[in-house]
């Protein structure tokens, strides 16, 4: 049984927001003090890193900071009591 890797990540995510475990970058997201502008700045440097990833031809490091745009933007998702499925149902309107 095999779940999506998005959605394991999710449930991560979930879970983190949830126990709040000290020693957890991702529950540390939910906790800081700039709450959700933390998960934002994170987005944009990840997003710049990813472009100029992309500029420079660099496919290992554009899968790098694609991954961390994910993760971010899963995190922020979870922020706003959204989830995986959110994120799909509004994907398959555009198709």
């Amino acid at each position: 049984m095999t779940e999506d890797v998005l959605d394991e990540l999710f449930d991560v995510i979930e879970d983190r927001k949830r126990e709040l475990p000290e020693d957890s970058y991702t529950a540390s997201l939910f906790t800081h003090e700039k709450g959700e502008n933390a998960v934002l700045e994170k987005l944009g440097e990840e997003s710049t890193e990813l472009l100029l990833a992309a500029k420079d031809g660099d496919d290992e490091e554009i899968a790098h900071e694609s991954a961390d745009i994910v993760y971010h933007l899963l995190v922020l998702l979870a922020m706003h009591d959204l989830d995986v499925d959110d994120l799909r149902e509004e994907l398959r309107k555009r198709r």
